[in-house]
């Protein structure tokens, strides 16, 4: 499955992902059944997620980290991964896993055999495609949270369920949705009334970091709108996109009917995208897309790749 979202990464480079728990027990937050309080494993989540953007070549977009799953968009920085010399991504994985005896070799500065070069080159090949594989990424951070939550709760067996989902997002319109969809889950979810406590989110600290004028490092940064040269970066004002996921916010609370103002729709304008469809994507997102998200010339392009099903994708105006 690895080698599908690298081969991907040339269609795009953002994808949703969501793990489950399968265990009555929550991930987080307080089981009203048991009374036992999980809170703590979100500060878990969140701290093995951002310590694995250190390492690995994947920057995340947006999280959520909720009482019995996950939601996480993430960005394939497929390029920093090639930039890399051999020394640099063995140094990397050796963060993550003890490598074989030929890497530790290698970075103790001894010289290698002929013979001994041809499989460390193999090796390093293996480890740089890893490291901007979002299958290795999720593997490393789900396994982690199920292995302390297993000697938590003093038991043994699988902890999520099954391998995680994912969505490719195949353009703005779809990554905009995407992250105010998981941004704004603890609002629907009714664990918190507004973004700033919205705890163990991205929204929550990227909000923490604009009161101080600057954006998160552990966060892929907003670059702006979309223009010729493009630096690294989400193709949005981070101003507006505060101010939409806000506005979207109050909209979906049920003791608040309120409407759009035309004030924040700019971003909406720029994506070709109706207060209404906006309204639906951002509140029902997983329901809405079961696969590849974006619009029919986004779509097109997807299901060219002999490796996508052209079920997977589903097309919206």
């Amino acid at each position: 499955m690895s080698s599908i979202y690298n081969d991907l990464a040339v269609d795009t480079k953002y994808y949703h992902c969501i793990s489950r728990c399968v265990r009555r027990a929550f991930l987080c937050g307080e089981d009203h059944f048991t009374g036992h309080s999980y809170e703590h494993r979100r500060g878990w989540v969140e701290d093995k997620l951002l310590e694995l953007t250190k390492v690995f070549c994947i920057d995340v977009c947006a999280y959520a980290v909720m009482s019995n799953h996950t939601h996480l968009v993430l960005y394939v920085d497929d390029k920093k991964v090639n930039r890399l010399n051999d020394k640099a991504i063995v140094i990397r994985w050796h963060k993550l896993c003890k490598g074989t005896l030929l890497t530790q070799k290698y970075v103790q500065g001894e010289k290698l055999s002929k013979a001994e070069l041809i499989f460390f080159n193999q090796t390093v090949k293996q480890y740089r495609e890893r490291l901007s594989s979002i299958s290795w990424f999720m593997r490393l951070l789900n396994e982690d949270i199920a292995r302390k939550a297993n000697k938590e709760d003093n038991c043994t067996g699988r902890f999520w369920e099954g391998r995680f989902k994912s969505q490719a997002l195949l353009d703005e319109a779809a990554l905009a949705a995407c992250m105010a969809y998981v941004d704004l889950n603890p609002i629907r979810a009714k664990m918190a009334n507004s973004l700033e406590e919205s705890d163990h989110t991205s929204v929550q600290k990227r909000l923490t970091s604009a009161t101080e004028g600057k954006q998160p490092k552990q966060l892929l940064r907003f670059a702006g709108m979309s223009r010729q040269i493009m630096p690294k970066g989400l193709p949005f004002e981070l101003k507006s996109y505060l101010e939409l996921v806000e506005l979207t916010g109050g909209i979906i609370r049920e003791d608040k009917h309120g409407h759009i103002d035309n004030s924040g729709l700019s971003l909406l304008e720029r994506l070709n995208i109706s207060p209404e469809n906006w309204l639906k994507l951002t509140t029902q997102f997983t329901r809405v897309f079961h696969g590849a998200v974006g619009r029919a010339s986004s779509h097109e392009s997807y299901c060219e790749n002999p490796k996508v099903s052209p079920k997977l994708a589903f097309i919206y105006q």
